[in-house]
């Protein structure tokens, strides 16, 4: 039986998940992640030691290491890892882990992820992450063959797996803080409920295909005219929103020459993505139940570290 303790830690928050033979047995949510590190590292450790003691609390065997990702090895993380340079698959992931022990926060040997990076003289192809890369090799499936994955949420990434199940090459996009910031802090938050809205495909498709025509710039302030003059419901404007943010990443994921795209990443997000690429491409659309997306970063991490162990 093989139990670890997983950190998934982001900018602004972190997940720490108890994971015994490749199941989630309890996840702790936290509201604070690296970026809280550069004003009090010890308000950032402190809340993850909390975490892991909870963890720790309901089990009585101790969980053999503490597996990270994510921003968590960024520059003002736990601890600071150079990306790895593209292609980077599940045997470069493994053989550039780093363990050590923190002894503020726990006994148990943490063992820290990189995130991968592509260098290139190209401008358009430079690009990073961290988290991602663990999040991959948790879904990845050898009978997807050589696809582009896509993981919508704050920094939703479009990556090109190779035929040997390496990150090639992707690209972020800020679309989940796109969703957040224009329907928070601009004139539509009082048309858009991100929280209370239903997908209504017919709207969904028009606002795809008005921000094709006429621009996102423009199409986002029609979500304002349909509420306000059309008298249009809540769920019809939510939905010509979505279509009209999405319309420029969806753009960048049918330029692709990839004959499959697998859809993991936020459900919000990828719900409508995965209406909108049904209908408007010939391509092969998996969509990731919610288990397997779950279950993708915890998972992909113990491949990770247990690559090569049998």
């Amino acid at each position: 039986m093989s139990t670890y303790i997983t950190i998934d830690g982001g900018t602004s928050s972190t997940r720490a998940s108890l994971v015994c033979d490749c199941e989630i047995i309890k996840t702790v949510k936290l509201d604070i992640g690296a970026r809280a590190s550069i004003e009090n590292r010890e308000k950032y450790t402190g809340a993850i030691k909390a975490a892991i003691d909870e963890i720790i609390s309901i089990r009585k065997d101790t969980p053999k290491r503490i597996l990270a990702s994510g921003m968590i090895t960024c520059e003002f993380g736990l601890c600071n890892l150079p990306h790895l340079e593209a292609p980077a698959g599940i045997y470069e992931l493994h053989e550039s882990m780093h363990e050590t022990v923190i002894s503020e926060i726990s006994d148990i040997p943490f063992v820290f992820m990189r995130g991968v990076r592509v260098n290139s003289d190209d401008f358009d192809k430079v690009d990073m992450m961290r988290g991602e890369e663990t999040e991959i090799m948790g879904i990845l499936k050898e009978e997807y063959g050589e696809c582009i994955y896509i993981l919508p949420g704050s920094h939703s990434k479009i990556i090109k797996v190779d035929e040997n199940g390496r990150i090639a090459e992707f690209s972020t996009m800020l679309t989940g803080e796109m969703i957040a910031s224009l329907s928070q802090g601009t004139i539509l938050k009082d048309a858009v409920d991100l929280g209370n809205s239903k997908i209504n495909d017919e709207y969904l498709l028009k606002g795809y295909d008005y921000a094709k025509e006429a621009g996102i710039n423009k199409a986002l302030f029609k979500v304002r005219i349909l509420k306000n003059i059309f008298g249009c419901s809540n769920d019809e404007v939510y939905s010509f929103f979505m279509g009209a943010v999405l319309s420029d990443e969806i753009y960048y994921i049918l330029k692709d020459g990839a004959e499959s795209i697998v859809l993991g990443g936020k459900s919000q997000i990828k719900k409508a993505m995965a209406i909108i690429l049904n209908k408007k491409s010939d391509k092969r659309i998996i969509e990731l139940d919610e288990k397997a997306v779950d279950y993708s970063t915890s998972l992909g991490m113990i491949r990770i570290y247990e690559y090569c162990a049998n």
